[in-house]
């Protein structure tokens, strides 16, 4: 077991610049054990003596309160540690860690690791340089080099190989030493890559040879395995044991296939699906994603590429999809939370236009009321400007309500009443839903029998929209699968805690009511009783809404990173016709923001936002 063990302590990051001799040390007093999926790798409140190494598979931790009650602590992957400075008080620990699927620990009792770190300067430096790592991205939010993260990409055609080579040539754009295994020929054609191939002449290598090219390889960041899904199925398997990213390539065409595979792996089970993404390469003839139901049950997550322009006028956004991959393998994701605002959120699509042209890759939108409606829109990969221009047309006020007093206000009720939203939102987003959109994207609507917030992220994204600018007084709940949905506003204007727990680990809120004007209905403080006028019904129903969301902006800003907060107090909540300007009124005070951005963006990756810190 003791040599066995010495390639994979060598894919470690606690490891990866040790020497043999301290190795095979290591190898020979620690102990070896294997956690089926689901297992119980360490109990809540038992003494923890040791130095437990991820060496394959991964697990979660949970911490146990004195109720009894588990609340998700962290992820722990291969290449990590737990029990470094615990094992040294050799008390009871109140954390709980399970096995997401096979998973190898190797444990040193911890007395006997601190003799081996006096006896090799080298193990004692590895050591103390990984940990310090680890603890600059906790406390400070950087990503940590790790050792070689084994990349595994799967392809059902050869037509979906150029994407792929493309991803490995950004990658390598940002100065990831990086070694690929792959039987195909394409990959010679990269400069400054290590490759060796998976066939030696008529023979394939088999796991101990590729453990131990890979151990081989010191300075590799990344492993890339590069396959084909029609190899033997306990091929494949095999290194989906061993791969820490399974990135399966898929044209819309070959879909039913390639869940026909997904199927035989039985991925969820296993403990796989986790770390299984779907990368769909999609074109004109599919801008949007195919729908699949249960397409969840096999993977976590899906990421879309294309080379092609939006419905109409498509956004930059749309071309990006190779770079929020690029995001993920890097363990980035940059989310923006739009709030309600009524007609003021029209001013979101200027924020999202500056950050766009600023090369701010985007890779999720959560929304409120305007905001899921406007952020929707974005996602379905339709042109900021031309959106604000469809906004002002589809809601410009018929003349019949511009000669009725408060008609702006009458014109809105007659529209939430006679369900014309629907049609209105429809002529882009047809019969789409959430997750076939190129960017992941969330609504967030109130239901009235549960009392809380609900999170849409998949499903008919006109329904998911109309949730959530469903404003009480103007239209009834909508009421579907024993909920009464009303507007998202009520409860979480600014949903930037939203992005925070999918994952988003730099946020952008946009807040459209953080700033509100001192009047209502020609009012001021200063004028008399005598003066004042009393506002319509509809008119202290749309303040209302106002006040409130003004009241929740500290609460919903306050998982953000940065706070864009458009002045917008000289357009009335009505306005829609005037997107236009609202839309302009955001991108201004965006881009005095965006040099903030960047340079906290730079800070998160140096490498990856290196580009934008030479434009501030």
């Amino acid at each position: 077991m003791g040599e066995d063990i010495i390639p994979l302590l060598k894919m470690h990051e606690y490891f990866r610049d040790v020497g043999d001799e301290a190795l095979r040390e290591v190898a020979s007093i620690a102990q070896v054990f294997q956690h089926p999926a689901g297992a119980v790798v360490h109990e809540a409140n038992e003494p923890l003596t040791s130095i437990c190494f991820v060496i394959k598979g991964r697990m979660k931790a949970m911490r146990v309160d004195a109720h009894g009650h588990e609340h998700f602590f962290r992820m722990m992957e291969r290449g990590e540690q737990f029990g470094m400075m615990i094992g040294a008080i050799a008390e009871p620990v109140p954390i709980r860690a399970v096995a997401l699927e096979l998973t190898t620990i190797l444990s040193l009792d911890f007395e006997k690791s601190m003799e081996l770190t006096f006896k090799y300067t080298d193990l004692r430096r590895q050591w103390l340089r990984t940990f310090a790592r680890s603890l600059q991205q906790h406390l400070l939010g950087t990503v940590p080099t790790r050792a070689p993260n084994i990349l595994m990409l799967l392809h059902e055609s050869p037509a979906t190989r150029p994407t792929a080579l493309k991803l490995i040539q950004r990658l390598r754009e940002l100065r990831e030493e990086l070694g690929v295994l792959s039987e195909a020929d394409v990959w010679r054609s990269l400069p400054d890559v290590r490759l060796r191939s998976l066939v030696d002449g008529d023979r394939r290598l088999d796991v101990p040879e590729i453990r131990q090219q890979i151990a081989d390889w010191h300075q590799i960041t990344r492993v890339v395995v590069d396959i084909a899904t029609t190899q033997e199925q306990d091929r494949i398997e095999r290194w989906l044991e061993i791969a820490d990213r399974v990135l399966v390539f898929v044209r819309p065409s070959d879909i039913e296939s390639v869940l026909q595979r997904l199927r035989k792996l039985d991925a969820q089970s296993r403990g796989w699906r986790d770390k299984i993404s779907i990368v769909w390469l999609l074109d004109e003839v599919t801008p949007v994603a195919p729908a699949v139901p249960h397409l969840d049950d096999f993977t976590s997550r899906d990421f879309k590429i294309s080379e092609v322009k939006g419905p109409s006028s498509g956004n930059q956004m749309l071309s990006s999809g190779l770079e929020r991959l690029v995001h993920s393998l890097r363990g980035i994701r940059i989310g923006v939370a739009l709030g309600g605002g009524a007609a003021r959120g029209m001013s979101h699509l200027g924020v999202l236009k500056a950050l766009e042209q600023n090369g701010i890759v985007v890779d999720a939108v959560a929304g409120t009321s305007a905001g899921a409606m406007t952020g929707t829109i974005y996602s379905a990969g339709f042109d900021c400007a031309a959106s604000a221009g469809h906004f002002a047309h589809d809601l410009h006020l018929p003349w019949i309500f511009r000669r009725l007093p408060s008609g702006e206000y009458w014109y809105l009720l007659y529209k939430y009443r006679r369900g014309q939203f629907d049609p209105m939102l429809r002529k882009y987003l047809h019969d789409w839903k959430l997750e076939q959109l190129p960017l992941p994207c969330q609504a967030i609507t109130v239901d009235l029998v549960g009392g809380q917030y609900v999170v849409r992220d998949r499903g008919d994204a006109v329904h998911a929209v109309l949730e959530s600018i469903n404003l009480p007084g103007l239209s009834r709940p909508i009421c579907r699968n024993g909920q009464a949905l009303v507007d998202g506003g009520l409860v979480n204007n600014i949903p930037a805690d939203v992005l925070v727990a999918q994952g988003c680990n730099f946020v952008v809120a946009v807040s459209v009511t953080a700033k509100m004007e001192k009047q209502f209905g020609r009012n001021t403080a200063d004028t008399p009783t005598r003066r004042m006028k009393t506002p319509s019904t509809l008119q202290t129903l749309f303040r209302s809404l106002l006040v409130q969301n003004h009241n929740l902006n500290a609460l919903g800003v306050r998982s953000a990173d940065v706070v864009i907060e458009p002045d917008v107090t000289g357009f009335d909540l009505t306005e829609f016709m005037r997107a236009k300007e609202l839309a302009m009124v955001g991108e201004q005070t965006a881009l005095e923001q965006i040099p903030r951005i960047q340079q906290l963006l730079t800070r998160l990756d140096p490498d990856l936002f290196r580009f934008r810190q030479a434009s501030t």
